[in-house]
Formats: C-alpha cells, sequence, structure tokens
C-alpha cells in the first residue's frame, strides 16, 4: 500500500470514528468471505464492519482520541463503527458468534468510554432502547396515576367526612325533635 493510500485509509478511518457513537473490535481469524458478508448484513443498519490493517486503525484511533484499542489490535482485526443502536449491533455480533465461534469480539467503546469483551456482552443482554423507553415510559405513568390517587385522596376523604357529619346530624334531628315533643308533653 503505497503512503498516499495509507494516509487515505487513515484519514476515513479516523473520521469513521469521530462519527460513530460506538465501534466494536472484533478478530475475525477463520471467517469466510461469505461469513463476513453475512456479518455485515445482519448490522448494515446499523453499523459498518471494516477489516483494515492494525496499524493504520492504531494509527487513526489514535487520532480520533480513542484508546479502547489499544494492546488489542493483534491478529487480523475488524472493526463494527456503530451509528445507529449500539445494543442491536452488540445484540447481532453476540448472536453471529454464537452460529460461527470464529469472530471474537475483543472489545470496543462506547461514547468515548472503553469497554471490555465482557461489557459488550452485557451490552448484547440489554433490551432493545425501544422497550426500555417503554418500561420508562408505564413507570412514570404509574408514577403519575399513584401521584393523582394521592392528591385526591384528601379530597375524597373531606367529602366522606362531610357527608357522614351530615347523615349524622339527619339521624340526630329527629331524636332532637322527638325529645323536644316529649319535654312539652310532661309539662302539659
Amino acid at each position: 500500500m503505497a503512503r498516499a493510500d495509507k494516509a487515505a485509509t487513515i484519514a476515513e478511518l479516523t473520521e469513521k470514528f469521530r462519527g460513530s457513537n460506538a465501534a466494536v473490535l472484533t478478530e475475525y481469524r477463520g471467517l469466510t468471505v461469505s461469513q463476513l458478508t453475512q456479518l455485515r448484513k445482519s448490522i448494515a443498519e446499523h453499523a459498518t464492519y471494516t477489516v483494515t490493517k492494525n496499524t493504520l486503525t492504531k494509527l487513526a484511533a489514535q487520532n480520533a482520541g480513542v484508546t479502547a484499542f489499544d494492546g488489542e489490535l493483534a491478529g487480523p482485526s475488524a472493526v463494527a463503527f456503530v451509528t445507529g443502536d449500539a445494543v442491536e449491533v452488540a445484540k447481532s455480533l453476540r448472536d453471529f458468534s454464537k452460529a460461527n465461534p470464529a469472530l471474537v469480539v475483543k472489545g470496543g467503546f462506547l461514547d468515548g468510554n472503553p469497554l471490555t469483551a465482557d461489557e459488550v456482552r452485557k451490552l448484547a443482554d440489554l433490551e432493545s432502547r425501544e422497550v426500555l423507553l417503554a418500561k420508562m415510559a408505564g413507570a412514570m405513568k404509574a408514577s403519575l396515576t399513584k401521584a393523582a390517587v394521592l392528591f385526591n385522596a384528601p379530597l375524597s376523604k373531606t367529602v366522606r367526612t362531610v357527608d357522614a357529619l351530615r347523615a349524622k346530624q339527619a339521624e340526630g334531628a329527629p331524636a332532637a325533635a322527638e325529645s323536644e315533643t316529649a319535654a312539652e308533653t310532661v309539662e302539659a
């Protein structure tokens, strides 16, 4: 590869690092071209899977300020540059590596923070963004409903107390009228 080609590749990789919200470093030793194509298709909606030379990847990562891959760039390495949902990409990589054990996740970074291979697996175990948002919305709705009940409780308790007092006065009023009539009868 000529020096100009290397500089162009480094610049392209640097832009990919800067433009992605996450990246996952993998080793693909033993995978066929058709398997790599299948992997690329499975993550195409949220990421691009790029096979590059380790030295060029290291230089591009340094240029972009990414330190997550220090010491991990050995052997045939490829990077999944995530521009969409990082959880979906991690799930796709996990599922693909279950079917093809030759794919090894080495690590990655998410929003500028380095991730170990175990942390990438934990990320894959998370539910999708939509499910998490739905759960959060449900929890917020439940909290709001609970708050509404709490705010209405004193008002409804007051209404029940006033009704009970009215009922008690209504019961007490005929009894008072009867005792007044009985007292008048005794006096006469």
